[in-house]
C-alpha cells in the first residue's frame, strides 16, 4: 500500500535561491513516515513511553529535479522490507502530474530507547503494516 502525504515548500525550506536545500527532502520523507503512523493509529508518545522508538539507520537518496518555493508537492511511502525490528522504506516526492523531484529509500531501525538497542517491532504495529499491504 501506498500512503500519500502533502507537502508545501515553505521558504523555510529553501535556500537564497528558492529552491529546496537539499537535506530538507529528509524532513519531508520523516514527516510522511510519521504521518503514516498517526493514520494507523500509532501514537509515538505512547511507544516513548514503552522505551520504544524508530530510529534512522541509513537513507539514500536520488536528486531528480529541484522543487522550489510555494510548490505543493506529495509524498509517497511504502513500506518494501519488514524484518523482525526493521523496516525499509520507499519515498518519493512527485508533483500533481507525478514528476519525481526526489526519491530514496530509508531503513529505520525499531530501539529500546534507553539503551539504543535493537528490539523486535511492537505487534500491533506490524499487523497494521501488514494488513496496510
Amino acid at each position: 500500500m501506498m500512503f500519500h502525504w502533502p507537502i508545501s515548500v515553505y521558504y523555510e525550506d529553501t535556500d537564497a535561491g528558492g529552491v529546496v536545500y537539499h537535506s530538507n527532502y529528509l524532513n519531508f520523507f520523516e514527516r510522511a513516515r510519521t504521518e503514516w503512523l498517526k493514520a494507523l493509529g500509532v501514537s509515538q508518545t505512547a511507544l516513548l513511553a514503552d522505551d520504544t522508538a524508530f530510529v534512522v539507520k541509513r537513507a539514500e537518496l536520488d536528486f531528480r529535479k529541484a522543487a522550489r518555493f510555494e510548490q505543493n508537492l506529495i509524498v509517497e511511502t511504502k513500506v518494501i522490507e519488514l524484518k523482525k525490528a526493521s523496516l525499509i522504506f520507499h519515498q518519493r516526492l512527485v508533483d500533481k502530474q507525478g514528476d519525481c523531484y526526489c526519491e530514496g529509500t530509508v531503513l529505520v531501525v525499531c530501539v529500546a530507547l534507553s539503551r539504543m538497542r535493537p528490539r523486535a517491532i511492537p505487534l500491533n504495529i506490524v499487523q497494521e503494516f501488514d494488513s496496510a499491504s
